[in-house]
């Protein structure tokens, strides 16, 4: 069945592209409202759904538009959401930006388990993979596959970095392994990647308590990485959010290589063009 929040839950912080601090209200939402951001700071309070027709291009990350109104790197948050299942929700959002918080869904996944998640009384929409759908540009491919289970595979491939070689994880869909397999694993970069964009003042809220950045044969992070496969597995999250935005519970195995949000989406609009709900 669909589910909500029990009780309406709030957090605060920078957001990583704009470095404006930003302030977010998830507030429970009836069956069938789906996931709407709401910006608040705006004199009509537009809003933006959730939805795949309203994605717009962004360097490196997942953006919303409607009208005037634009929300950046909803990605993370919306992995978290679908990753426990929530379907219905107003998201209340002062400022451009989604908070970045530390580069994962771990405290997203925090809040809505304090918060409570309420069952309501429709069944999910389950976009079925009936047949083999496929994605190619240059050496990035997706592919989804008709399945039992909702299962997402990636390989990345970094085969100058010391430290990231390629790295594949194939992860089958449930709320209970999302907390503790993919929830906490953080975004990352390689240095000689950002530097440019650090140049150009287009990663203001970035830090390495918010990402994890790798230059060289390290891990910049003291601590390193939470786990062996934390990139992959963020690549994971990442195509769990950017997916999201169909609307439903893709059922199907889901093969990525290379992929970003750019190839996701455009992947999402190859399975919506050729799929329908169930």
């Amino acid at each position: 069945m669909q589910k909500t929040l029990k009780s309406p839950c709030a957090f605060q912080g920078l957001g990583l592209f704009t470095g404006a601090h930003c302030a977010v209200r998830l507030v429970p939402a009836g069956a069938g409202h789906g996931i709407v951001f709401r910006r608040m700071d705006l004199p009509s309070k537009p809003e933006v759904p959730a939805r795949l027709e309203f994605s717009v291009q962004a360097p490196r990350t997942t953006r919303l538009l409607k009208g005037e109104a634009s929300v950046l790197t909803v990605e993370h948050l919306l992995s978290g959401l679908f990753g426990l299942g929530i379907d219905n929700l107003d998201i209340e959002v002062q400022g451009p930006e989604i908070p970045i918080l530390d580069g994962s869904a771990k405290e997203f996944v925090r809040l809505i388990e304090e918060a409570g998640i309420q069952p309501l009384s429709i069944p999910k929409k389950i976009i079925r993979i009936e047949s083999p759908i496929y994605w190619s540009e240059g050496n990035i491919h997706l592919v989804a596959l008709p399945s039992s289970e909702s299962r997402f595979s990636y390989t990345l491939h970094y085969p100058h970095s010391p430290v990231l070689r390629s790295q594949y994880h194939s992860y089958t869909f449930n709320p209970e392994t999302y907390k503790t397999e993919i929830a906490m694993c953080r975004t990352f970069t390689l240095y000689e990647d950002i530097a440019p964009m650090i140049e150009q003042g287009l990663l203001k809220g970035g830090g390495l308590d918010n990402g994890v950045v790798i230059q060289g044969g390290q891990v910049l992070n003291p601590g390193g990485l939470r786990d062996f496969l934390e990139p992959v597995k963020h690549k994971i999250l990442d195509l769990m959010g950017d997916l999201s935005l169909l609307g439903g519970v893709v059922q199907g195995h889901i093969l990525a290589v290379r992929s970003g949000h750019a190839s996701n989406m455009a992947f999402a609009h190859e399975i919506m063009k050729r799929n329908h709900h169930g």
